[in-house]
């Protein structure tokens, strides 16, 4: 008799579309909206030129979205970019992006948030501190913030692990909630936050001394660091596509909506800050916190509370995207060849990535103990955006050498909005080089170094 072949478990198609548009705008909205506008502020010191930078970084993300929602509903596999980049330029290229999202895109990432959570408790706990050791021998050591930082991503890494839904019922309800903390705040400052001090010395010279067109490209071009970085992992869904119930459909919508309402939501609470607060202090709010600041000025003492949940809820809800999302595209690089074998496992009762997971959450809480995440994260500001841009060049030349691929929809604005990204995107890389060589070439080595580990990779696996 014939012996029956037994399929081994695969992923499991079980998100909606509100799934998918919680998934983009959770994982984009972190604690970022919250302080990086100081640093902005400082940088282009025009109140014109602090919201011209959100402009443009929504403008741009949205172009992007929208140029990802073609690839994604032709390609609805898990490992989103990856695939794209694989298909567009081959396998190496697939991989430097792997490599680079593994190593520190993705679990740096989880890294920083987590401990942004950590940090924020310790307003409720003073205990956790990072001046509260366990043991410390001489720079390595293990304090309480690490300890609930660790705890978080391990947390949401086993949630994850059992079962797509939970993972995704947990996204929806901490989305809605940071989307509703958000509303609150602009609400606030709209009704009783403004002050006519504020509003006189911000908008009577909006513009103010900007210099040259040159030199608004250059301040632009640098200060959207932070806007960007705050606006980032809208693309998340996409590694998670593969478990889409209609991807063709919902996941352009998804992408549109998602980047479309957190980037709105984004400029009005700049908006807000300007509306609230005079530059100079906005420039100098205590520790970044430019949203405590204004809520102060609203709540007095309670702001701190106040802020204080409201960047828990949202660092919690981004860091369970981040580790629902990340963990496809190492099972799509195990699919190929390119990463560890065991990394492919799906459990058989929950059909997750339990492995890529596991593996994921391990390497997060290696790089929180060594406390240079942030270190790593600015080092890799310039990979995040080339791959970004190279993927959208792979919309044209997939565009010229697969002409009959399906695809359910077309980038809106094709070729002139994609087109317009790449440019931009490469405007800024070379500013970031030229003006950031601390934190860009770091960033480019790192890319480099995948190229002799996937050779080296690829000789071993031919090998085996």
């Amino acid at each position: 008799m014939a012996q029956t072949e037994v399929k081994a478990p695969a992923l499991v198609k079980g998100l909606g579309l509100l799934d998918a548009t919680t998934l983009v705008m959770g994982s984009m909205i972190g604690s970022g909206v919250f302080i990086v506008a100081a640093d902005i502020s400082r940088q282009v010191q025009s109140p014109g030129l602090m919201m011209l930078t959100w402009v443009i970084t929504a403008v741009l993300t949205i172009i992007a979205a929208l140029s990802y929602g073609e690839l994604s509903a032709a390609m609805p596999q898990a490992g989103g970019q990856y695939i794209y980049l694989r298909e567009a330029f081959g396998p190496l290229y697939g991989f430097l992006y792997g490599w680079t999202f593994f190593t520190v895109i993705q679990t740096g990432t989880i890294a920083a948030v987590a401990v942004a959570f950590a940090k924020f408790l310790g307003v409720f706990v003073p205990a956790v501190s990072t001046t509260n050791w366990l043991f410390k021998i001489g720079p390595v050591g293990l304090n309480t913030q690490m300890i609930v930082a660790i705890s978080i991503i391990v947390f949401l890494t086993w949630v994850n692990t059992k079962g797509l839904r939970a993972g995704a019922i947990l996204q929806n309800v901490f989305t809605i909630a940071k989307v509703g903390a958000l509303l609150g705040l602009i609400a606030l400052g709209v009704t009783v936050g403004r002050r006519p001090e504020a509003i006189t010395a911000n908008f009577t010279d909006f513009w103010r001394s900007s210099g040259s067109p040159w030199d608004i490209i250059r301040i632009l071009g640098v200060a959207m660091v932070g806007a960007l970085f705050s606006s980032d992992s809208w693309h998340s869904v996409t590694l998670a596509a593969g478990e889409i119930r209609n991807p063709k459909r919902d996941l352009p919508l998804s992408l549109a909506l998602g980047v479309g309402v957190v980037s709105i939501l984004y400029m009005g609470c700049n908006l807000v800050y300007l509306m609230a607060l005079p530059l100079n202090a906005i420039m100098n709010a205590p520790e970044d916190r430019v949203a405590t600041a204004v809520i102060s000025q609203i709540l007095g003492p309670a702001a701190t509370q106040v802020m204080a949940v409201a960047v828990m809820v949202s660092t919690f809800g981004c860091i369970n995207g981040l580790v629902l999302c990340g963990a496809r595209v190492y099972y799509a690089m195990a699919e190929d060849g390119l990463f560890f074998k065991a990394v492919k496992r799906v459990d058989p009762v929950h059909h997750t990535p339990y492995v890529s997971l596991w593996v994921q959450c391990f390497w997060a809480c290696l790089l929180t103990l060594t406390g240079r995440y942030n270190d790593l994260l600015d080092y890799v500001i310039f990979a995040v955006l080339l791959f970004y841009v190279l993927t959208i060049v792979g919309l044209f030349v997939l565009r010229r050498t697969r002409p009959t691929m399906d695809r359910p929809y077309r980038a809106i604005g094709y070729p002139l909005l994609p087109a317009i990204y790449i440019v931009a995107g490469s405007v800024i890389e070379g500013l970031l080089l030229i003006y950031k060589p601390n934190y860009t070439w770091p960033g480019l080595i790192l890319v480099l170094l995948g190229i002799p580990v996937y050779f080296l990779w690829k000789r071993q696996s031919v090998a085996g």
